[in-house]
C-alpha cells in the first residue's frame, strides 16, 4: 500500500472516531421572551404624558414691510465710448493727446496740416465778393430797365454758389482740428506725429465715464417685477458700494440667454473715484413691496414630505408646522436671517429644539438658555 493511501485512511478513521464520541448536549432552543403589549393612547390625550416635557427656545417675530430684491450679476460700463475719426485727409502736425488724459468737449485731439485749405478759403471769399458786386450792378441796371430778369436771376444764383463755396472752405479748414465730442478720458490713441490720415481714419477713442452705468441681464421669470426708475444697490468687485436707478429695461430678450438687458445709471464724480469700465458688480434691484417675517435661517426645517417650513407654538404651547416661502435674505450683518412669507401676524417661532419636537406635542419654552 502506498504511503499516501495509508495517510488518508488514518485521517478518515480519526474523523469518524471524533464524530462518534458522545459529548454534552447543546440546547438550541431560544429562550422565550415576555410578550410586549402595545396600546394606543386615548384620543385627545397628549402622547408625551408621563414623559418629561421637552424645553425649546423660542423667538417672537412680527410681520414687517419688506421690499423684495432681485439679485443680478453685471458689470460697469461707460455711458458712451466713441471712436473719433478724421473728416478731412491730411498729415498730423501736432502731438496727439496722451492716452488716459481727461479732456473737455471741444479740446483738440489731433491737428492736421492746413495745406491748401487756407488758399481755397481766400479764393472763395474773393469769388463771393465779385459775385455780390455783379449782382448789385445787375439790380441797378434792372431798375433803369437796362437788364433782364434772367440775367439778374443768374447773378443771384452765382452769389449763392459763392457763399456755399466759402462755407465748404471754412468747414474744411475747421476740420483740420479733430475735437473731443464730449467730456471724458482718452482711452486709445491710434496715430502718431507725422502720420497721414485719410477720411475716416481713427484719431483716438474717448470714453465718457460720468455717469457710469451698471449693466446686466435679468432672467425672464423676474423681468415683470422690475420697472424703469427702481432703486438699485450694487457692490463692485473692488468692494465699493454704489447706488442708482434703472434707466433702461429691454423689451426684447437676448437670443442666446433669453434674458433682458438692464441699465442702471450711477451718478458719481468719477474724477475722485476708481470706478472703471468692466468691473464685476452684484446688483440688488428693488422689485415689489411685501409683508413678510425675518427669521433666523437656522429655524428652517423640513416636514415629512420634504416641504420647507418652521415650527411654531400656539397659545397652548403646542408645536405646529407652518410652511413658508423664502423671498430674500437680510443684508444687515448685525441682524442676519432670511425673509419669508407664509406666517401671519405675531408668531412664536421655535429656534432651538425644533428638530426634536413634532407637531401636536406640548412643550415648555424659553427665550434664553
Amino acid at each position: 500500500m502506498k504511503k499516501q493511501q495509508l495517510v488518508a485512511i488514518v485521517i478518515f478513521i480519526a474523523v469518524v472516531a471524533w464524530m462518534l464520541i458522545p459529548r454534552e448536549g447543546i440546547s438550541t432552543a431560544v429562550e422565550a421572551k415576555p410578550d410586549v403589549v402595545v396600546s394606543a393612547a386615548p384620543e385627545g390625550s397628549n402622547a408625551g404624558e408621563g414623559l418629561e416635557t421637552p424645553l425649546v427656545r423660542t423667538l417672537a417675530v412680527s410681520e414687517e414691510d419688506y421690499t423684495q430684491q432681485i439679485r443680478i450679476r453685471g458689470r460697469t460700463q461707460a455711458f458712451r465710448h466713441v471712436m473719433v475719426r478724421a473728416e478731412e485727409p491730411g498729415k498730423l502736425i501736432s502731438e496727439p493727446v496722451a492716452r488716459g488724459a481727461r479732456v473737455s468737449q471741444g479740446d483738440v485731439l489731433c491737428e492736421l496740416a492746413i495745406d491748401a485749405r487756407d488758399a481755397n478759403l481766400s479764393e472763395s471769399l474773393s469769388r463771393l465778393e465779385q459775385t455780390q458786386f455783379e449782382y448789385k450792378a445787375s439790380l441797378d441796371l434792372q431798375k433803369r430797365g437796362l437788364q433782364s430778369e434772367v440775367i439778374v436771376a443768374q447773378q443771384k444764383a452765382a452769389v449763392s454758389a459763392a457763399e456755399a463755396a466759402v462755407s465748404r472752405a471754412e468747414l474744411a479748414l475747421a476740420r483740420t482740428k479733430i475735437l473731443a465730442p464730449f467730456d471724458g478720458v482718452v482711452e486709445t490713441r491710434s496715430v502718431e506725429l507725422g502720420d497721414l490720415l485719410n477720411v475716416g481714419a481713427v484719431c483716438a477713442s474717448v470714453l465718457d465715464d460720468s455717469p457710469i452705468l451698471l449693466v446686466g441681464l435679468v432672467p425672464e421669470q423676474n423681468v415683470t417685477a422690475l420697472e424703469v426708475g427702481s432703486l438699485v444697490e450694487a457692490e463692485l468687485g473692488t468692494g465699493m458700494r454704489i447706488s442708482g436707478h434703472v434707466t433702461y429695461l429691454a423689451r426684447a430678450a437676448d437670443t442666446s440667454s433669453r434674458s433682458y438687458r438692464i441699465e442702471v445709471e450711477v451718478e458719481v464724480d468719477n474724477s475722485n473715484t476708481n470706478i472703471r469700465e468692466g468691473i464685476t458688480a452684484e446688483l440688488l434691484v428693488d422689485a415689489q413691496d411685501l409683508r413678510a417675517h425675518q427669521i433666523p435661517s437656522s429655524a428652517l426645517t423640513l416636514d415629512d414630505t420634504g416641504e420647507i417650513g418652521v415650527k411654531i407654538l400656539d397659545r397652548n404651547n403646542v408645536v405646529q408646522f407652518q410652511r413658508v416661502t423664502i423671498i430674500g435674505d437680510s443684508s444687515n450683518r448685525l441682524n442676519p436671517g432670511v425673509w419669508v412669507t407664509g406666517l401671519s401676524g405675531s408668531t412664536t417661532l421655535v429656534t432651538i429644539g425644533q428638530e426634536i419636537v413634532f407637531p401636536g406635542q406640548r412643550v415648555d419654552s424659553t427665550t434664553t438658555f
